[in-house]
């Protein structure tokens, strides 16, 4: 008897030690998970992190704490992830851009987003939405970008700052159409939509869920989606390709990434719960309600999300020239 009991514990012992990432899942989690969001609270990220770390939090046993650790274009909170322990404890909610259009717009990171950083779950996703000040004397945005051609240089459009989905669609509609309008750059949707309000700027291609209110109370002036279909929070709105601009897409989305090296068993776990709050009716309401559409799926279909994006956004932030030191 004492012989078979010092055999189980040697054989558990070894398999222990030649499993590790199995024994690390066994106990997962034992404490609070900090969920990192690299931007300033109230943005896009930070708003469907904050949902999703709630729901996280009833079904994983344990607190799921949100902080927020903005500062070098999403780069300095991304960091901090990829050089933490690989143990499931410390995970970061990632926007698309910071996959997709980061690797081509900053010349010297001390990271790589696509390779320091695992795959988990996408979440959430929505297009941008364009619009501009009312006072602005156009219905569609044909009779916009005749406006634009008319009066060259007159023109501006606002971003939340270079190298945002915002500032590329921006991009992707000046290049595509060969216009003369300069990129205003601010830091962050909120001041940039005050001064498209108050006329400072023309126009922008603003994150559905932030211009969305101002959209609804009157104080904005939309012209058209930029994902492949119509927004379900603003389905009476054309798409970009239906409003006669072929081929013009640029959406984002946010999803849960952990540092490379965290073991397999401890991803697949994180995604089995994050597959659980993208079924809740609770999370799927409020982020409809703010125009995010649900997405979910895998980590190899992450992994193929990040690789749709650097196809699409790697020519663009080419075209534009822009670049960060």
């Amino acid at each position: 008897m004492k012989r078979t009991t010092f055999l189980s514990i040697a054989t558990a012992s070894l398999l222990a030690a030649l499993l590790p990432g199995a024994a690390h899942a066994q106990g997962y989690p034992n404490k609070p998970i900090r969920l990192i969001v690299p931007y300033a609270p109230g943005g896009a990220t930070d708003i469907i992190g904050r949902a999703a770390a709630a729901e996280l939090t009833k079904t994983m046993g344990q607190q799921v704490i949100i902080e927020n650790r903005p500062g070098a274009g999403g780069n300095l909170g991304a960091e901090q992830v990829a050089r933490s322990a690989p143990d499931g404890y410390t995970l970061l909610v990632s926007p698309s851009s910071l996959h997709g259009i980061t690797p081509f717009l900053y010349t010297k990171l001390p990271y790589d987003p696509n390779k320091d950083l695992a795959p988990v779950i996408v979440l959430g996703s929505f297009a941008n939405v364009l619009v501009m000040n009312p006072s602005i004397k156009a219905n569609s945005v044909s009779e916009l970008v005749a406006l634009i051609k008319a009066s060259p240089g007159k023109f501006t459009y606002a971003s939340s700052g270079s190298g945002s989905t915002i500032h590329l669609s921006g991009e992707m509609f000046k290049s595509m159409l060969n216009l003369d309008i300069a990129h205003v750059p601010y830091k962050g949707s909120s001041p940039a939509l005050t001064d498209l309000m108050g006329g400072q700027v023309s126009i922008m291609f603003d994150n559905i869920p932030s211009a969305i209110t101002f959209i609804r109370s009157g104080k904005l002036k939309p012209l058209a989606t930029t994902g492949p279909t119509r927004s379900s929070s603003l389905p009476e709105l054309p798409t970009m390709i239906e409003a006669g601009f072929p081929g013009y897409i640029s959406t984002a989305w946010f999803g849960i990434v952990a540092p490379a090296g965290t073991p397999k068993e401890i991803i697949a776990r994180i995604n089995a719960e994050g597959q659980k709050v993208t079924k809740s009716p609770d999370f799927i309401k409020r982020m409809n309600e703010l125009g995010y559409d649900i997405v979910g799926g895998s980590p190899e279909q992450m992994g193929a999300m990040i690789q749709e994006e650097l196809k699409r956004w790697g020519p663009v932030v080419k075209s534009s020239g822009a670049q960060v030191d």
